[in-house]
């Protein structure tokens, strides 16, 4: 059914409608659309942005919980020819307020807890989503987008000032749509992360795409996954480590029936091997852990199931992806070296909205002038190619003149039988430069640990404190937010 060229997502759902309408396309809790009550909905809110006046090209702000009623506003911006700019209600007011100015959205549409921002856009209440539609009978008027025009801008996930807005255009998400593997058709996939963030959005698209079946879950709970996942009988899942790592620490996860799943991915944060051996171990179906950037760039995948030795890696490029590693000069390092990841692949963002100096900064040029998108990571590729991940380089610690990644010392820290989480942050030092910190959830002593650690590793690695925490501060994908931690430590 698709195209070998280029084909719009509510050109592909449309065709879905006319081909399977009956075939369910949605599920949040009890509710459900098919295809034809999805098509149907998109017309409306294209309809009703048409008649409000919102052209082609102009970014629509959703802010809110997963919900059908996000799905619609989001699919039915991009049959009006708009932008979808969904935006994290983590976010604080300032950086909510400063990303609607930034995107230039004439309309946003939020949940209550974001009613009194203010902003200039005109504010559509998801609550009152119905009052606001077109008629049932509405069509709006047919818009032709191209492969370079805007598909959506995602905001980066800063934690202090404005996150920038990475534009991505529909050939990147025509990319994403054409790699998912063969049976998306039939997919029931789990939704169980946040629509405005890209991880989901790799997984959610291409279902629909394809004409299979999205179960939308607005705040994960990992008993709750898998209670669902069995209901529906789910193949598909995108899932950030983290919430691998309370799916599996379930009681009870073995006496439920995912005999269903074929194909679980994750990306978007470390993801442990020992984690990934006991995914492949006691659930059903292929795990695939993809390494890529928001941005675009390279895309690297590693099929768990088929190269179990390598699990302490991300995989390799995949075809069409084109990765390097350079030094500080922009050099390319040789086979086995360490070096910052750039990569170029089909799927590359247009630019970071309205920061070309930012755009600039995150890019790279080989010696035939071909553009990379540097991901701001640390690795080496090993004899096999398998690419190997040490840290952000903005995390990499520099103490005495010694480089310390933090991924080196959390891998030790985790093996304490009484850590359960923890992160190492670098933290300004006036004797050396920067020193290490650590952090851990878990139980024992603070000081115990501590001497039982630095006992493990090299003089220049050992922490100079570590504290105990009720629980490390992540982002929505499961991210741990390091600057909080540093921040955290230093205004102590």
């Amino acid at each position: 059914m698709l195209a070998s060229d280029f084909a719009t997502l509510p050109d592909l759902i449309a065709a879905h409608a006319r081909e399977r309408g009956d075939k369910t396309a949605l599920v949040v809790g009890h509710a459900a659309l098919n295809f034809v009550q999805l098509d149907r909905g998109m017309d409306r809110v294209a309809a009703a942005l048409q008649r409000d006046g919102v052209p082609p090209g102009a970014a629509v702000a959703i802010l809110a919980p997963s919900s059908i009623d996000y799905a619609l506003v989001f699919l039915g911006a991009l049959r009006a020819g708009c932008v979808a700019a969904p935006l994290a209600p983590s976010a604080t007011p300032e950086q909510l307020t400063a990303m609607i100015a930034d995107c230039g959205a004439p309309i946003l549409f939020h949940d209550a807890a974001h009613a009194g921002l203010d902003v200039a856009a005109r504010k559509v209440a998801m609550e009152r989503l119905d009052d606001w539609l077109a008629p049932e009978d509405a069509r709006p008027e047919a818009v032709t987008r191209t492969s370079d025009d805007a598909f959506n801008i995602i905001y980066s996930s800063g934690t202090t000032g404005t996150p920038k807005g990475i534009v991505q255009p529909h050939a990147m998400r025509w990319t994403h749509i054409s790699r998912a593997p063969a049976g998306f058709g039939d997919a029931v996939t789990m939704v169980a992360t946040p629509l405005y963030s890209n991880t989901t959005l790799v997984s959610f698209l291409p279902t629909l795409a394809w004409g299979g079946t999205a179960v939308l879950m607005p705040k994960f709970d990992a008993a709750e996954f898998v209670r669902l996942a069995e209901r529906h009988r789910a193949t598909h899942a995108m899932l950030v480590p983290v919430q691998y790592q309370r799916i599996m620490a379930l009681p009870d996860f073995d006496a439920h029936d995912l005999s269903s799943f074929r194909f679980k991915t994750c990306t978007s944060a470390p993801f442990s091997a020992a984690l990934k051996a006991d995914v492949v171990a006691r659930w059903p179906g292929l795990l695939v852990e993809y390494y890529g950037m928001t941005e675009g760039g390279g895309t690297c995948a590693l099929v768990c199931n088929a190269h179990p030795t390598k699990l302490h890696t991300v995989g390799q490029p995949l075809p069409g992806n084109d990765i390097r590693l350079i030094d500080e000069e922009g050099n390319e390092v040789a086979r086995g070296e360490m070096g910052e990841v750039v990569g170029r692949s089909p799927a590359m963002m247009t630019g970071y909205h309205g920061r070309k100096d930012a755009t600039g900064a995150a890019t790279w040029h080989d010696a035939e002038g071909n553009h990379f998108i540097r991901h701001g990571d640390v690795g080496r590729f090993d004899e096999d190619g398998f690419l190997i991940l040490m840290d952000r380089k903005k995390d990499l610690i520099i103490s005495g003149g010694f480089n310390i990644y933090p991924s080196d010392l959390e891998a030790v820290l985790a093996e304490h039988p009484q850590v359960n989480d923890c992160s190492v942050v670098g933290v300004p030092s006036e004797e050396w430069g920067e020193t290490p910190v650590g952090f851990y959830v878990g139980t024992g002593e603070p000081g115990d640990i501590l001497a039982w650690f630095n006992a493990r590793v090299g003089k220049t690695q050992r922490l100079s404190t570590l504290e105990k925490v009720d629980e490390l501060p992540r982002n929505t994908i499961g991210k741990v937010l390091k600057r909080e931690l540093r921040d955290r430590y230093l205004v102590r």
